[in-house]
């Protein structure tokens, strides 16, 4: 296996792999290995174990793509998110197009997916209705969409530069049974009142006061998408008012929150009448949604 002496060029996978590492790793990046060889495989166009393969074997690099990935190295160095550099996010089964102006979706928002999923499936209809309310890069719409096929999604956003990415993605998937619509939160969806199984949302819920630590967040996802007034739940409140409009019934919320949040937003909920508030741990044992059921 060959490596790069100090001061020369590198030229081959394992070599431009090694110098990623490096590089990412002075700049402090939590995971350096996993976007250098994600960096790699972006440039080189292939998968991430391909790239490891390669690095075994010492496969070497084509001038252009040497260059185009060092450049890549720089933006992550810099802390511009990976997303952005590679243009894709992956979100459960899809592949998503993200960049400036959208909120990056996380794996943790899959939880928060897969709540909703799991109360789509559940209601006894042969087509039943939900939305997706700030949508963003549309990947929970999207993921509901896919994977309740028989279901009718409604997606909504009210960021321009959002909603291009949205449509993007929708087109994309090609998912005929979602609907994006462009409209603050607080007036969506008015003709379906009263018609919807099931309501989520992955709202801004960071206190104003609360800047995140990440470079990544705090200088690249849009505010609008971050900051949720004084305690962080200013969207929550007109969002609590709307799904009760919006929901037969005994229909289902979702609300994507932080995890110290829960019981806020369940005493939040409880007050507006919101029945059988229970919040929900994902994957790190840390609170990250709270689900309620429509009063009857």
């Amino acid at each position: 296996m060959s490596s790069a002496t100090p001061g020369s060029h590198p030229r081959t996978v394992t070599e431009l792999r090694a110098h990623g590492i490096r590089i990412l790793e002075g700049a402090r990046v939590p995971t350096p290995e996993v976007d250098t060889e994600l960096l790699l495989a972006h440039v080189l166009g292939i998968t991430r174990g391909q790239v490891q393969a390669k690095a075994v074997t010492g496969s070497p690099v084509s001038p252009e793509d040497r260059v185009a990935f060092v450049e890549a190295v720089e933006r992550r160095a810099a802390r511009e998110p990976l997303q952005h550099i590679t243009g894709v996010a992956p979100f459960r089964s899809l592949e998503l197009a993200v960049g400036p102006g959208v909120f990056v979706p996380r794996p943790e928002t899959e939880f928060v997916a897969q709540l909703a999923i799991d109360a789509l499936r559940a209601v006894p209809s042969p087509q039943p209705a939900a939305a997706d309310l700030g949508t963003g890069s549309g990947a929970i719409a999207l993921a509901l969409a896919t994977e309740v096929p028989h279901a009718r999604v409604w997606a909504v956003e009210n960021s321009p530069r959002a909603f291009i990415w949205a449509r993007e993605n929708v087109r994309t998937v090609g998912a005929r049974n979602l609907e994006l619509v462009f409209v603050d939160m607080a007036d969506a969806l008015p003709d379906l009142d009263g018609t919807l199984d099931v309501v989520v949302s992955n709202p801004p819920y960071i206190p104003d006061d609360a800047i995140p630590r990440d470079p990544e967040v705090r200088l690249h996802d849009p505010a609008a998408a971050l900051y949720g007034g004084p305690d962080g739940l200013d969207v929550v409140r007109g969002l609590s008012q709307r799904a009760l409009a919006l929901l037969r019934p005994g229909g289902t919320i979702v609300i994507e929150h932080g995890e110290f949040q829960g019981a806020e937003l369940r005493a939040l909920l409880e007050a507006d009448g919101w029945r059988a508030t229970a919040t929900h741990r994902d994957l790190l044992g840390r609170d990250r949604a709270t689900v309620a059921l429509a009063p009857r």
